[in-house]
């Protein structure tokens, strides 16, 4: 009878966690559904920031290096366009 015992838990067990792992899966699936599409619901011209930056004071190339680099990281995550990118980059250039 023990072995019996054994493998009714083993099972039961097994059930459990299959349909607790099931669980997690969809509600995972549903978050990144609900993510994505409050992504997709934002305006592409939602992005102020980018026209915030300051111009680069001329000779300190550091911080025009530095401000280069964050354009390139919001281009690289799609807030900028590459014209939004070029005159943003002409800027610090001139400034």
């Amino acid at each position: 009878m023990g072995l019996f015992k054994t493998a009714a838990r083993a099972a039961v067990a097994s059930s459990v966690h299959g349909r607790v792992q099931r669980r997690q899966q969809q509600r995972w699936a549903q978050q990144d559904t609900h993510r994505d599409a409050a992504i997709a619901a934002q305006p592409p011209a939602a992005a102020p920031a980018p026209a915030a930056a300051p111009a680069a004071p001329a000779g300190d190339l550091e911080q025009q290096l530095e401000l280069l680099r964050q354009l390139g990281e919001l281009r690289d995550a799609g807030v900028l366009t590459d014209a939004e990118f070029e005159a943003k980059k002409a800027k610090i250039m001139a400034g």
